[in-house]
This record gives C-alpha cells, structure tokens and sequence, in this order.
C-alpha cells in the first residue's frame, strides 16, 4: 500500500510539472507575439493569429521568434490617422 501512494503522488506530481511547463511556456509564447506586435489592438490580434497558425503548422520554439517577426513584417497597417 505505501509503495502504491508513493507511486500516486509522483505520478501525479509529474503530471503537474508537465503541465505548468506547457503553461508557462504558452504565456512565455503569448507575451512573444504582444510584444512584437506593440500598443495596437488590432496588431495584437493579428499577431495572436499567427501565433496560433505556428502553432497549427508546429513551428519550432527555436524559430518561432523568427517566424514571429517575419508575419509582422507583413502585418497590415492601420492608416495613420487610425493610430493609436
């Protein structure tokens, strides 16, 4: 009985590590693409958009910031008039 509470509490331990992990690394992923995108909402938008088709298409971590810049790169841009 002990060996099978030690085994439930790492386990389950595990099971939380790993999924604060992935949280974290989300947000981590998430303040990535607010950033580049600046004070504008409609930037931040786009760029949550192309976070989610990195995501879609499994860009790597590693060239995502990369990736990342390239789509702002060819984010549209509000008329100058409209900024704010």
């Amino acid at each position: 009985m002990d060996y099978f509470i030690i085994f439930i509490t790492t386990a389950a331990g595990l099971a939380f590590h790993w999924w604060l992990a992935v949280r974290i690394r989300r947000w981590m992923d998430r303040d990535l693409a607010l950033s580049i995108a600046g004070k504008d909402p409609a930037r931040q938008a786009f760029m949550l958009e192309q976070l989610e088709t990195a995501r879609q298409q499994k860009i790597p971590r590693r060239q995502l910031a990369a990736w990342l810049e390239q789509a702002a790169a060819q984010a549209p841009t509000a008329p100058a008039g409209e900024q704010a």
